[in-house]
């Protein structure tokens, strides 16, 4: 079985997500110990060579469970797909995964850009509790905006910072946030925490992020194209850009574990419906064959 490594949301080599591409369709459990193997966030099988309802079928696994949508798993693999398996410069195609079929559009500069589901909004969490949740006071805690969940596909608490400093001296206590999901609405599935701020590390940037999935096996994520397709459409519900459609606004992520990453977004209201679209750079990194495909 043929793999390929890719970085997203990768400005130069060696930098933004690391993906896993295999092709083929193993058995469920043989993908979830190659994602262990991989021991990246996920590992993402085209288990379709050829297209099925006009998409490619996709399975997306993280370290510890598949999951039903990611962000740099859809923009990579697509990516893989035009380039290795059709082989052909075509401006879009979709993706079939657990969570729908996603549409992936490549433009001329280079980017790649999803259209994620509409979002969804769930429980409002305590800021007080969510400060200890993330060793900071509560006045580090945004005082209008509200720590909230928020999912397109891959739930995760969104939680507003008043500053960079404050973003950089995160440090969660696992054991309280387990007990803080537990405490509000599980059924939601949100065991990611992504914290924001407007303060940028580079003056071109709109946001600054970091993304905690320690539930997941992640402790953190340098680039998160599902928290960042959260964060539009959390932004857009309370009211952050307005009436306006918010055409382009640049993410920083990964700066903290040595993986900078720029994330792209638009967002905003449409036909009564929360429209998000998150995109970035691909990078090819090595190709590969699996010299065995039994599950021992």
């Amino acid at each position: 079985m043929i793999f390929y490594l890719v970085d997203v949301f990768a400005e130069e080599p060696y930098s933004g997500n690391q993906l896993a591409v295999f092709l083929g369709n193993p058995p469920s459990d043989l993908m979830q110990k190659l994602a262990k193997e991989m021991n990246f966030s996920e590992t993402t099988f085209v288990t379709s060579p050829e297209p099925e309802d006009n998409g490619y079928n996709v399975r997306i696994f993280a370290l510890k469970r598949e999951l039903p949508f990611a962000g740099h798993p859809t923009l990579g693999t697509a990516y893989i797909i035009r380039n290795e398996v059709i082989k052909d410069n075509i401006p879009s195609l979709n993706l079939n995964l657990a969570a729908g079929q996603i549409p992936v559009s490549f433009h001329d500069d280079g980017t790649i850009w999803m259209k994620q589901n509409a979002p969804v909004f769930g429980h409002v969490h305590d800021k007080s509790e969510m400060a200890k949740v993330l060793g900071l006071d509560e006045s580090d805690i945004h005082d209008e905006l509200p720590v909230q969940e928020s999912s397109t596909g891959n739930p995760h608490i969104i939680v507003p910072l008043n500053s960079l400093e404050a973003v950089k001296r995160v440090d969660v206590d696992v054991p309280r946030f387990k007990k803080l999901l537990d405490d509000a609405m599980p059924e939601f599935g949100a065991d990611g925490i992504c914290v924001f701020t407007q303060e940028t590390i580079h003056p071109g940037n709109d946001f600054n992020v970091r993304m905690f999935a320690h539930l997941r096996g992640v402790a953190e994520d340098p680039a998160t194209g599902s928290a960042i397709g959260n964060l539009a459409g959390y932004l857009v519900h309370h009211g952050y850009f307005g009436d306006t459609y918010a055409e382009m606004k640049r993410v920083e992520q990964g700066y903290e574990i040595g993986r900078p990453s720029l994330l792209l977004f638009r967002t905003g209201r449409r036909n009564n419906e929360i429209e998000v679209h998150v995109g970035g750079n691909v990078r090819m990194v090595a190709k590969g064959q699996l010299l065995t495909e039994k599950v021992k």
